[in-house]
Parts: C-alpha cells; structure tokens; sequence
C-alpha cells in the first residue's frame, strides 16, 4: 500500500528567531543611553528653554518633573506586561512612542504642549527602561558574560547622563530648543528599526492576569506624589502641594493593600522579606534621592554661584558621568569579590564621601575645585549602577526579570523626584542679606554647601541601608527544632 501523501494544508511552522545577545545588548544599551541623554538634556539649560517654550517658573520645574511623571506612574506596569506579553513587544513600542514624543516636543506651539511631551516621553522610557534588563538576562545565561553585560548596561546610564547636558546646551545654543526633540527623535526611530530586526521575543511561560486596581492606585499615586513635590518647591505650606501629597500618599498605600489581596498581583509584596530586594529597591531609592537628584540640579547651581554658561556646567558635570561609565565597565571585576549588596553599600558610601568634597563651593572659585569630589562620586555611581542592575535581575525569580527592572527603576526615578525636590528646597533656603547678583550668589554658594551635606548624609544612609541587607542576607537561616516522639504509654 503506498504511504499517504504529506499534508499540506496544515500552516507552516514559523521558525524561531535564534537569540543574539551581542545584538540584545547593543540594542537596549543605545536606548537606555537614550532616555537619559532624553532627561538630561534640559538640565543645562534649564532657564533657556523655558523662556524660549514661553514657560514661568513653575513650567521651568516641571520640564523634569513632567517626565519623572511618566517613568514612575508606568515602570512597574511595564515590567509586569513586558513579562507577560512579550519583552520585544513592550520594549519596540515604547522606543516608537520615545520617537513620537520627541516629534511633539520638537514640534510643540507652545510651552504646555511641549509639556504634555516630555510627560509622554517618561511613558515611553518607562516602556524602554522596564524591559531592558529582562531581555538582557534572557539572552546572557547567569555567570559572568551577564555580570559583563549588565554592567555595559550601567555604563549607558552612565554615558547618557554625560551626554544629556552637553549635547542639550550644544544644540540649544547652535539650533535652538526644538532641534533637541528633532535630533533625539531621528536617532531613536533608528533604534526602534534595529530593536525590531534583532531582539528576540521572551516572556513568562505562564502569563498572569491584569491587576487593573494596582495599575490604577500606583499610576495615581505616583502621579499625585511627584506634582506633589514639584508644587512643594513654591513652598510646602501651599494647599495645592499639600493635597496633591496626601493624595499620594494614599493612594500608594491602597496599591500595597490591593497587591496584598489580589491573587496575582503586579507587585509580589513578598519579594520584601528578601534582604537582596529590599537592598534592590533601597540601594535605588537612596540613588535617586542622594545623587541623581542632587546632580540634576547641579548644573543650575553653578551657573548661579559660578556664573558659567549652560555648556560649561554640562561639561563639569560630565566629569562626574564620565567616570561612572568607566567604574561600571570595570565593576564586573568586584564581583567575584563582592557579593552586589556590598557592591551597593561600598559604591553608596564613595558617592556620599564624593559629594562630600564639593562642600565649599564659593563665587569666584574656579571649577577646578569641584573635580576630585566629582571623580569620586563618579567612581562610585559606576560600581553602583552595575551592582543595581545586577541585582534588580537576581533578587526576583527569573521569569520576573522584567517586573524587578520596573520595581527598581521605579524607586531610582521616585528618589530622583524627591531629591530634586530636596534639592532646590535646601539650596534656596539661605536668602542674601543685601541685594545685587553678589549677594545672591553668596547666598546661593551657602544653600548649595546645605545641599551637599544633605545628598552626602544620604547616601551614607543608604550604604546603611544596603550594609544591613547584606548581612541580613548572610545570616543563616533558622534550625528547625527536632520533633520530640511521645514516650509509649506505660
């Protein structure tokens, strides 16, 4: 009997892209340095984009706060779905809307459109930054060549950092403000078609349920708590500050009481009796708080106690990125050393010592002063930020790499809005007795000494913080005691 002929009709079987993790890692790399070189473009010319985007003073806060808004209210979202519905997916689509929000910034009539972008750009980094590790550590196996390339990782925060502020005053100054958004926009479609035709697609095996409550009280709560803190700047006392803060209080603690309830929640709230989570997501908070957000503001401090332009305090303050680049390439080499909550305590404590030394800062002064305390805190931000990205993968099971990048950056970005907040508030709280631009500049140089013994004060809280996790960590677990057998009745 002759053998039936082959079935054809059945649909041919797609072959499965195989991964290419040099690829992965150049790819998600390029659009981490991205959105930092995105959020940091502004900060060295803070003032001039404002006035040229016809913005008051509150609009020149909120050019950064707007997209703090977008990062934090979505990275924790973005994890969980990037987890559960493809990495790939999440990760294109959020470059594509980096992309169009930059368009829109670029192509903004006025100061409360462009807003409304750099609010849509934070959306869209959130989408970008979220699945970033998680397919990073899909396509590197765990040992050192994901060491290596999760510190590449914390290299591009770095670079992006240092880019930001020079590339935002360059291209302020040679084209104007809306050639920032134009350029960045180009660049990142480019990086959307290569994420499209390289990355591979991963995600959980078995994907969970949407949790629509914690979506919704985290975004708001977040939401809430930043304008909160952007509004507090005009001062604390105000209603409008007052309301938005309590609001988001609340609504923060209703999230931690939905995830604790709900069957598959977006948050496990378990992952806190971790001591590497808890060194994870305080290691960032503290990150954000004491250093991003004191650096963010850095620039703006020394154009007014130094009198630089916009382009020279970009390019003090990329001595500082620089160096991180540098320290995290080379943080791989700590590692078999250093468990990463030592990591994160050791490069906490040099950051705090770092900004220790810009204490003293005078009118006159050359900027030469600050260099060594910048080179340090440079160093130390580079050990830190790979040892972050280290155990923002390894402190959550593995098929949640994704949701630990979210709930990790989510603490840096918070941090990083209520350091800038700190920030401002203590650098503007020593007021000159006489009037004139001298007066004001000294009294300026005394707020930022205030500011820098603050961020430095925190940082050393946070290498607590992260020192007490670790040992936490090493401490042996309980022994269970014996089961005593009951003696036979007699």
């Amino acid at each position: 009997m002759p053998p039936a002929p082959p079935n054809t009709s059945a649909p041919p079987v797609r072959p499965v892209r195989p991964v290419r993790p040099g690829a992965t890692l150049a790819v998600t790399a390029a659009a981490t340095a991205l959105v930092t070189v995105a959020y940091t473009a502004p900060t060295a010319s803070l003032a001039a984009t404002a006035q040229a985007a016809h913005l008051g003073a509150s609009g020149l806060t909120w050019i950064l706060t707007g997209t703090l808004v977008g990062i934090s209210a979505l990275l924790l979202t973005a994890g969980s779905a990037a987890d559960d519905h493809g990495r790939k997916r999440v990760f294109t689509s959020g470059v594509l809307l980096f992309a169009v929000a930059e368009a829109l910034a670029a192509l903004a009539p006025g100061g409360t459109v462009y807003l409304a972008a750099r609010v849509l750009l934070g959306v869209a980094s959130a989408a970008v930054l979220a699945p970033a590790l998680g397919l990073i550590s899909h396509a590197h196996p765990a040992g050192p060549e994901r060491i290596r390339a999760l510190g590449i990782w914390g290299a591009a925060v770095g670079l992006g950092i240092a880019v930001g502020p020079v590339y935002g005053a360059l291209v302020q100054q040679w084209a104007g403000w809306r050639a920032v958004g134009g350029g960045l926009a180009v660049v990142s479609a480019a990086v959307a078609a290569c994420a499209a035709a390289c990355l591979t697609e991963s995600r959980a095996e078995q994907p969970r349920a949407l949790d629509p409550y914690g979506v919704l009280t985290l975004a708001a709560g977040t939401t809430l708590l930043i304008a909160g803190l952007a509004e507090g700047r005009s001062g604390w006392g105000r209603p409008s500050a007052v309301v938005l803060l309590v609001g988001g209080v609340a609504l923060l603690a209703a999230f931690a009481v939905v995830e604790a309830r709900v069957r598959e929640p977006m948050l496990d709230l378990a992952l806190f009796r971790s001591p590497g989570f808890i060194a994870a997501t305080g290691g960032a908070l503290f990150t954000g708080l004491s250093l991003v957000g004191f650096m963010s503001y850095l620039p703006t401090l020394l154009q007014g106690v130094l009198g630089l332009s916009g382009l020279a305090a970009g390019g003090v303050l990329a001595l500082w990125s620089g160096l991180s680049v540098v320290a995290a390439l080379q943080a791989r080499r700590l590692a078999a050393r250093l468990a990463a909550t030592t990591q994160v305590a050791l490069g906490l404590l040099v950051c705090g010592l770092g900004e220790a030394g810009l204490y003293g800062l005078t009118p006159g002064s050359s900027w030469l002063r600050l260099a060594p305390g910048l080179a340090v805190a440079g160093l130390g931000s580079g050990v830190l930020n790979a040892a972050l990205a280290r155990l923002a993968v390894s402190s959550v099971p593995a098929h949640r790499a994704a949701m630990g990048s979210g709930a990790n950056n989510t603490s840096r970005y918070l941090g990083s809005a209520l350091g800038v907040a700190v920030t401002v508030t203590v650098a503007a709280s020593a007021h000159p007795h006489t009037p004139g631009p001298e007066a004001a500049a000294r009294a300026l140089a005394t707020g930022t000494d205030r500011a820098v013994l603050v961020a430095a004060a925190l940082c050393l809280l946070g290498a607590a913080l992260a020192l007490a996790a670790h040992r936490a960590d090493r401490r042996p677990a309980p022994t269970p005691e014996p089961t005593r057998t009951p003696a036979p009745a007699r």
